[in-house]
């Protein structure tokens, strides 16, 4: 498998520039970019830093160089979770959504094939979402959307999100969850507790409400993805359907099915950092139901995309083939619905 070449559904772009955002809207509350060097920068938030980033966040060049080393065949890029803005107000979260969707298809646009987009949306405001995620598959080109695990105070089972979940089913959209704005996070500030222990407990919150709020249910033909490997979800998932079992008047108000039977119905990326947890992955979903993700260019990625995967003996050609590649195919719909089915039995049997 050494010579796969590989699509990475996890990556993270920004624009090289973008306007001051403070002044258009007349409030505060947004990222700025600070370029303080040759190919360096940082991400500011009213003056304070938030996080220092460099050219690998905004140029393709500096991209395209980094996965011809490491068997890259498609970055899949979408925006870093710091952007999608859901507390601002809903129009000038769409302003600035629809600007960082048009760069990333012209990222795409400019290098067919190397590059793939999910675009973000004014998730606060359903009517708006559906709009521009109309705009980003039927105008843009881009394969979906990248969503957070929640949305304000709203889980992904709220009521008032079920029509932008419909419009996804009927595009064919494919939704990519993120973590973002973890729960407790005020509380843990140290050790970067929110993204070590927040960002897998996030993903989890997000899972649970798709499943145990009827989504996947009710979308059957909804394609859904979470990030870091479904954080904690896969891995207390035992003790998820051992509550349904034993609390159905909490937690099985909508389905009645077990929560583990919808695994079927979720794709998670690769990113875990431990072959155990992958081998436990392909185990309890399949291979079929994993994509590579790195979190490209972010310290907490895979810094070799793919390395984990290539590295595992104890995975079947086969099977390292979809992770690397297959799956990203199927979830984003680039490959044939027959031979993604094709592709997914043979690995199963695998």
């Amino acid at each position: 498998m050494a010579d796969v070449l590989s699509i990475d559904l996890h990556t993270h772009i920004l624009p090289p520039e973008w306007p001051d955002l403070k002044s258009a809207s007349g409030y505060g509350g947004w990222v700025d970019l600070e370029k303080t060097g040759p190919g360096c920068g940082r991400l500011v938030i009213d003056g304070k830093h938030f996080r220092d980033i460099c050219s690998r966040s905004w140029d393709p060049a500096t991209r395209l160089a980094e996965c011809d080393e490491h068997l890259v065949r498609t970055q899949v890029l979408s925006t870093v979770p710091v952007m999608f803005n859901y507390w601002a107000q809903p129009r000038d979260c769409l302003s600035f959504s629809r600007y960082l969707n048009e760069h990333i298809a012209s990222v795409v646009a400019a290098h067919p094939g190397r590059f793939e987009g999910l675009g973000t949306v004014p998730m606060q405001d359903p009517e708006l979402a559906i709009g521009e995620l109309e705009r980003c598959v039927r105008e843009l080109g881009l394969r979906g959307v990248e969503i957070g695990s929640h949305v304000n105070s709203w889980n992904l089972d709220a009521e008032e999100l079920t029509p932008f979940f419909a419009a996804a089913e009927s595009l064919g959209a494919a939704i990519f969850v993120h973590p973002w704005e973890m729960m407790g996070r005020n509380e843990m500030p140290r050790h970067w507790l929110p993204w070590l222990v927040g960002m897998p407990a996030e993903t989890a919150r997000a899972a649970c409400s798709l499943v145990f709020g009827g989504v996947l249910e009710r979308f059957p033909r909804l394609r859904v993805a979470l990030a870091h490997g479904g954080g904690s979800f896969p891995f207390t998932l035992g003790r998820i359907d051992h509550g349904h079992r034993v609390r159905p008047d909490l937690c099985a108000t909508v389905i009645e099915k077990s929560p583990s039977r919808y695994l079927d119905r979720l794709y998670v990326d690769s990113l875990v950092h431990d072959a155990k947890a992958l081998r436990y992955l392909v185990e309890l979903l399949g291979a079929e139901r994993i994509a590579l993700g790195s979190d490209y260019p972010f310290p907490l990625g895979e810094h070799v995309p793919g390395s984990l995967v290539r590295s595992m003996t104890d995975l079947t050609d086969l099977q390292k083939a979809r992770i690397l590649r297959g799956t990203a195919e199927e979830f984003l719909g680039i490959a044939s619905s027959a031979a993604a089915r094709a592709d997914a039995a043979e690995v199963h049997r695998g």
